[in-house]
């Protein structure tokens, strides 16, 4: 965020030559320009450098990925300022224009919940970078020890109306040597309102260098137990990822116009 505060100076310059008959007063404005730095917990910040930098990230535009599922493939594409969305695949396609979320749907070949889904695997992918928006609150979490190493962590919660749903918890846990991202563990309260206790658990170990940023080349669910986490569920592969320093056409996440709107519940 940008501040802009402006110093006025005046300066009264007094001419003293012979026979002067005025004196001539000059204001002169300056105005300075401050950046704002938000400040983040020391080991974040840590992790964001590990990934190329926060500084790096902001920089890009529109990030560009292929998720390929079973019988075909999706192309996401995000606005990273905006977070305007886009996800085409070859029977429909969902986003949202910044006002709402659209779902084209003709042949009602989608079965999932675009309200939920338009945008969830970016939040995936572009971590650890997301952990800087807005209307996050950091607070301290015990070590990750998975197979007898410990990560140390960062909590993550949101701001009362921040986001779908605002009282999810997020846990970020680095590699203690290299700083780079290891686990990701989240709650998810969609649609039901409630806070929930269950923790799920991504691993972040498979890694690709996009615009000299670090981002995921895949990520893996395990299963769990507890707090107790054990082997790998199901992967994520992300395919012919781009990040890109221009946007897109703003008509680009436009809701066509035989899309509709669908219901995006919040808590």
């Amino acid at each position: 965020m940008k501040h802009l505060s402006t110093l006025f100076l005046a300066i009264a310059i007094v001419s003293c030559q012979p026979k002067a008959e005025k004196k001539q007063d000059i204001e002169t404005t300056v105005k300075i320009e401050t950046k704002a730095k938000k400040d983040y917990p020391e080991a974040l910040n840590l992790v964001f450098e590990a990934h190329g930098g926060l500084d790096a990230w902001k920089q890009q535009q529109t990030l560009v990925y292929e998720l390929p599922k079973k019988d075909f493939t999706e192309t996401h594409t995000t606005d990273l300022h905006s977070r305007k969305d886009r996800i085409d695949a070859p029977d429909f396609s969902m986003g949202t224009d910044g006002e709402g979320v659209w779902l084209l749907d003709t042949d009602e070949k989608y079965q999932g919940d675009a309200g939920f889904y338009h945008n969830l695997m970016f939040y995936f992918y572009a971590m650890p970078f997301v952990l800087a928006d807005d209307g996050i609150l950091y607070h301290t979490t015990e070590d990750l020890v998975y197979e007898g190493k410990s990560y140390p962590g960062v909590g993550i919660s949101y701001k009362s109306g921040i986001g779908t749903s605002s009282k999810d918890e997020y846990f970020i846990h680095f590699d203690p040597e290299t700083h780079q991202m290891a686990w990701l563990g989240y709650t998810v309260t969609y649609r039901t309102g409630e806070i929930s206790e269950t923790v799920k658990w991504i691993r972040y170990d498979n890694w690709q260098r996009i615009n000299d940023l670090t981002l995921p080349k895949s990520i893996t669910w395990h299963n769990f137990e507890g707090s107790t986490i054990l082997e790998a569920r199901s992967t994520v592969e992300f395919e012919n990822v781009a990040l890109k320093d221009s946007r897109m056409a703003d008509d680009f996440y436009s809701k066509p116009e035989l899309a509709e709107f669908v219901e995006v519940k919040t808590n």
